[in-house]
């Protein structure tokens, strides 16, 4: 299974603005679902779906419990599928974390580190994560050597940092 980041216009089989019905849908034919603050309208405490793959998860964050806004994509765990995230043909989550960014900043792109182990390119709403919930391996410089997880979001998701 592929899955392409597609900035701020969603991921595979998921474009942002999707109504939630179309993407409960849509994801449980990933796995299970589970729904947290369903029917919230708080804009801090959004309604998100999550697919519960048996080797992935995927977290939809939904605006006012209506549509799509972003969604955030965990490394894929070992198992029978193949599974393989990409932002423009590359391998976000076997590319190591580091040669990642050095990447997308070769490309153009402005990365920017908001926090120790956070990363976003603003306007193009795509955010990185290395912080790590169980034990993974490590980079030389201590931390996760890929990202844990990626964020795609509409064009504002980031507005607050600016």
């Amino acid at each position: 299974m592929d899955i392409e980041l597609d900035p701020p216009h969603g991921i595979t089989s998921f474009p942002l603005g999707m109504p939630v019905d179309e993407l409960k849908s849509a994801a449980a034919r990933l796995g299970r679902i589970e729904v947290t603050d369903e029917g919230s309208t708080a804009p801090f405490c959004p309604m998100k779906v999550v697919a519960l793959h048996p080797q992935f998860e995927i977290v939809f964050h939904f605006e006012r419990s209506k549509v799509l806004r972003a969604a955030e994509v965990w490394i894929p765990r070992p198992g029978p599928e193949q599974i393989t995230v990409r932002f423009r043909g590359i391998d976000v989550f076997g590319t190591p974390a580091l040669r990642l960014l050095e990447h997308l900043e070769g490309a153009g792109l402005s990365v920017r580190q908001i926090e120790p182990n956070h990363w976003v390119i603003p306007k193009l709403s795509l955010g990185f994560t290395r912080t790590a919930g169980h034990e993974v391996p490590l980079d030389a410089d201590g931390d996760p050597l890929y990202f844990q997880a990626v964020l795609t979001g509409t064009t504002d998701y980031y507005d607050f940092l600016q």
